[in-house]
């Protein structure tokens, strides 16, 4: 079986997508989904489908994204995935929330869990497609999540913008959201290096996280903090991969490239909401 005829019957069995024209839901017929207005959205030749009227423009292209596979397939983010797929299993049905290339996402679906990747970017969603991994991958908006309400288990939202009220319509009754945020001594190295003696050079995730508490009120937070080792080649790929280096004095990446440092510290805090 071809890859898209492959993704086409996951999709058909999960039956869990709406058309963002109209909301009524969508059926598979081959390789598209269609419904009963006539809405057609035909699959990419990776199984990919993009559900956007127009592209959106973002700064997330495809050099940027493979410099973030790579990093990511090395195990950059590999703790806290871990720790969010050690709870889920094959009676999940996940959705992961900006999936970027998919990397995070097939490990989630390594669990055993249904699990569809989105993101807003074409770019990172064709790059998914790519990925050997049961997750599906479609390119969506955040604010109007194509999928039918309480269809997931799990939402997931590794360092994305959160759309609350969208994450509890296509939540389940008791379904549990993981949210990861940065935490203060996320990516140090880069931020001292690139903007020492500046604002940027210290952060906080206070609004954040006073948001996602506003909303979830009974989440617990859980921070995990590690030194990741990197060679020059992969410090060059996290540099290159994350926003906070993209608007650095060109001079000061330059430095930072010359004497890389030979780890870099990930802190974060895990969002667990649960019934």
């Amino acid at each position: 079986m071809r890859k898209i005829e492959e993704k086409a019957a996951a999709m058909g069995k999960l039956g869990l997508f709406s058309c963002p024209v109209c909301g009524e839901k969508l059926g598979v017929e081959q390789t598209s989904l269609s419904c009963p207005n006539g809405h057609r959205f035909d699959l990419a030749k990776k199984g990919t489908v993009n559900f956007l009227a127009k592209p959106s423009q973002t700064e997330y292209d495809t050099p940027m994204l493979e410099a973030r596979r790579r990093v990511l397939e090395a195990g950059f983010f590999a703790p806290f995935v871990d720790a969010i797929s050690r709870q889920l299993g094959p009676q999940d049905v996940v959705l992961d929330v900006g999936c970027g290339e998919g990397t995070p996402t097939a490990q989630l679906a390594a669990s055993g869990a249904q699990t569809v990747g989105f993101d807003i970017s074409a770019p990172a969603i064709a790059l998914a497609g790519r990925l050997a991994t049961p997750a599906v991958f479609c390119v969506a908006d955040l604010a109007r999540l194509p999928f039918t309400a309480a269809s997931f288990s799990a939402v997931v939202d590794l360092f994305s913008p959160g759309a609350y009220q969208e994450f509890n319509r296509v939540l389940r009754p008791g379904g549990r959201v993981f949210k990861v945020i940065p935490a203060a001594g996320y990516l140090q190295e880069l931020r001292t290096g690139l903007y020492a003696g500046t604002a940027k050079a210290t952060y906080s995730n206070q609004a954040v996280l006073d948001r996602f508490m506003a909303a979830y009120p009974q989440a617990a937070q859980t921070p995990l903090a590690y030194d990741f080792p990197v060679t020059a080649a992969q410090f060059a790929d996290v540099l290159k991969m994350t926003p906070l280096s993209w608007q650095a004095d060109p001079a000061k990446r330059a430095a930072l490239l010359a004497k890389p440092p030979r780890s870099i510290h990930v802190a974060v805090v895990l969002l667990t909401v649960a019934p």
